[in-house]
């Protein structure tokens, strides 16, 4: 367990020295209880997934000042509903996150960016290649390969085009993006296609889970 006022390079640099990461990266350096009461991301969704997808327990502080926990130290041990996941994006309205249990990865002996025209999206989503992070930015696919050399090298060689490393300006543009809608296709400054989200300059409130707030109406409710 980590605690939720923990900044992602800190945590990072700690697991670094074990040969772990948190497959989260967002542009700046948010705290674990930003990173999940915000729902951020960056273009290591595509593979890993969002906060949801990678915090296993969580302890809170509810409006009331009751403590709540759920989750553990193992990926499947949650009966009945996860409150790691009804926390995620909620923007703080069930409370403040005091603690996290988070899913690791190891941390890739290899990686290459790879950037090609953004018309082989179509070809790369169909193919047995494995990236762990593919973003379309102004007509070009940048291509996130990880693992060991080898097979870094052969799905490189597979997708061809130029070898790159966009992904500071990538995640410097997400930031100044603050529109998130779901992707159809069309064209937009920034899309992680994986994921059908596309980021734009007009600002869009992110929905948020029905029954999350039916919670918050039984938190708030007097007794």
């Amino acid at each position: 367990m980590v605690e939720g006022g923990l900044r992602l390079s800190v945590l990072g640099d700690a697991l670094a020295a074990h040969g772990q990461r948190l497959s989260l990266d967002p542009p700046g350096d948010p705290t674990l209880e930003e990173s999940l009461l915000e729902n951020l991301s960056g273009p290591l969704s595509h593979r890993f997934g969002t906060m949801r997808d990678l915090v296993i327990g969580v302890t809170v502080r509810l409006p009331d000042g009751t403590r709540a926990s759920s989750g553990g130290k193992v990926v499947k041990n949650v009966a009945g509903y996860d409150l790691g996941k009804l926390l995620c994006g909620s923007r703080g309205r069930l409370g403040r996150v005091e603690r996290l249990a988070l899913r690791l990865h190891p941390l890739p002996p290899a990686r290459r960016t790879v950037t090609v025209p953004a018309a082989r999206w179509t070809e790369l989503h169909r193919s047995q290649l494995a990236p762990s992070a593919a973003d379309l930015v102004a007509g070009s696919l940048h291509v996130l390969f990880e693992g060991d050399r080898r097979a870094v090298d052969e799905q490189s060689r597979a997708l061809g085009g130029a070898e790159s490393d966009p992904w500071s300006e990538v995640r410097a543009l997400q930031a100044e993006l603050p529109g998130r809608r779901r992707w159809d296709g069309g064209a937009a400054p920034l899309v992680r296609p994986g994921r059908l989200l596309a980021y734009s300059e007009e600002h869009a409130d992110v929905p948020w889970s029905p029954l999350a707030e039916r919670v918050v109406e039984a938190l708030c409710s007097p007794s």
